[in-house]
């Protein structure tokens, strides 16, 4: 699975294989782990504060010589603060998510930034190239956390991006193992975005609680809810429960947003209430087993890549 592509070239990596930056979950543990062990690991800054983003940076810097990233949220208020802690820690790899890439691009590219955007549609990819992104991550409605409005499959997105866009495509949702690997590869995508599989990882910093539930989970244990306000698919609780049959019953914006409140990500993903935490992930939850050291997990991505490709090749 040593693949010689553009993805690979971006980001100076052994694999295509990129942790996703998730909140609560990508410290600087997890990301120099994925990184060290041929893959890039990306940092979540969208629940950090700068001077905390800054001390991630500098201690995964500390434990890898290898490349790094930050996902950074674009609707966050203080964006262009969290951008500028990247530029002055001299990261060179930037994911950026919910938002539009280019109220920051000239300032990311003027630095040498390699910039990818996260898109749930075509629509949104065309945009990111048009500005100047080195590549898209199209996100299919199987991912964990927030998704886009059109609800379309990781299956059905990646092809049409790779279609019709001249940068290269990453695929993400859903994906959880090798197999999955193989199958995003045959779309077209040159690399995959794996969120909830590093998640349940020794490195994560999720609450032994939330990998649990994860492990638990099987195919049909997670939802979409808070349509109105910020789609997002999570494992179902006594919270979603409530949202989900206020939703069923016409709540407009107001109620959604006083029934989320604050903090319930961290309540569930961080501090590990499984019922009244948002605890987010994606459909790939029925093929997570058990919790393994990034190192074991890496290795077996790749086995079970090349595996499956063999057993195709037949």
């Amino acid at each position: 699975m040593e693949i010689n592509n553009r993805i690979t070239k971006l980001f100076g990596i052994k694999y295509p294989i990129i942790q996703a930056g998730m909140v609560w979950v990508s410290g600087w543990k997890l990301a120099s782990a994925v990184s060290n062990n041929g893959g890039l690991g990306l940092i979540g800054s969208g629940s950090m504060k700068l001077d905390l983003l800054r001390e991630h940076i500098q201690k995964c810097r500390a434990v890898t010589a290898k490349p790094f990233g930050v996902n950074v949220p674009l609707l966050r208020r203080d964006a262009a603060d969290l951008i500028r802690v990247v530029i002055e820690e001299n990261v060179k790899i930037v994911f950026s998510s919910a938002g539009h890439p280019g109220k920051f691009i000239d300032e990311l590219k003027k630095n040498n930034i390699a910039v990818v955007h996260v898109v749930p549609s075509l629509k949104y990819a065309l945009k990111a190239e048009s500005v100047g992104c080195d590549a898209v991550v199209g996100e299919g409605v199987e991912a964990g956390g927030h998704n886009g409005v059109d609800e379309i499959t990781t299956f059905c997105l990646i092809p049409q991006l790779v279609d019709a866009l001249k940068i290269p495509v990453i695929a993400a949702g859903g994906i959880a193992n090798g197999r999955g690997i193989l199958a995003a590869l045959s779309l077209g995508a040159e690399g995959v975005q794996i969120g909830t599989r590093f998640a349940v990882t020794e490195e994560s910093s999720a609450h032994p609680n939330y990998k649990m539930k994860v492990i638990a989970a099987k195919d049909n244990d997670t939802i979409l809810v808070l349509k109105k306000i910020g789609m997002a698919r999570m494992i179902k609780n006594e919270f979603t429960s409530i949202v989900h049959k206020e939703e069923l019953n016409g709540a407009d914006e107001e109620k959604l947003k006083f029934l989320l409140g604050e903090k319930r990500e961290r309540l569930g993903i961080f501090e590990g209430d499984e019922q009244n935490g948002m605890m987010e992930a994606g459909q790939g939850t029925g093929l997570i087993k058990e919790i393994l050291p990034v190192k074991d997990l890496m290795e077996r991505l790749v086995s079970e890549c090349d595996d499956a490709l063999l057993k195709i090749s037949k």
